[in-house]
């Protein structure tokens, strides 16, 4: 869906990737990214600054987004076993010029991840910077600010 408004489309980019990652077209979510963008789960949720100098659940570039996807993919991946699903309920997203690199939106959610008959359920904000491209948008950073992030968690295997 495209929009005249930027803001109003950058809210929607938000709510079309949640739609490719819960459809698990996980190759087309990849080519969300920018060259240089980043996908990071803090350990810290909201109150971790930075993925280089604290420990993160998460922090990985196209690269390794694009290995992660070809693993999922992969006729070896026994221990998705029946296969993984998931679902992201969103809040709806609000939308901020960020000066420098486009928009940054703010969007809580509730995801569900079911891996045969186990679920996991999270809470947590997802902060997109994003960058105008040709078509559309481009992310530079998602950050998923997890609400229990310090607690155990079990192997979380898809993308909240």
């Amino acid at each position: 869906m495209t929009h005249s408004n930027p803001m109003m489309a950058a809210q929607q980019f938000v709510v079309d990737e949640a739609r490719l990652l819960n459809e698990a077209r996980y190759r087309e979510w990849i080519e969300l990214f920018a060259a240089d963008g980043h996908y990071w789960v803090p350990m810290q949720g909201a109150q971790q600054p930075d993925p280089v100098n604290h420990v993160s659940l998460a922090y990985e570039d196209r690269i390794l987004l694009a290995t992660r996807v070809q693993r999922l993919q992969g006729l070896r991946a026994h221990s998705l076993e029946p296969g993984a699903r998931s679902l992201h309920i969103l809040q709806a997203p609000e939308a901020q010029p960020l000066e420098g690199i486009g928009w940054e939106v703010y969007t809580p959610f509730i995801y569900t991840e079911i891996r045969g008959a186990l679920p996991t359920t999270l809470a947590g904000v997802w902060r997109h910077q994003l960058r105008a491209r040709e078509q559309g948008f481009e992310i530079v950073l998602k950050r998923v600010d997890l609400l229990n992030a310090t607690a155990p968690h079990e192997m979380i295997q898809l993308f909240p």
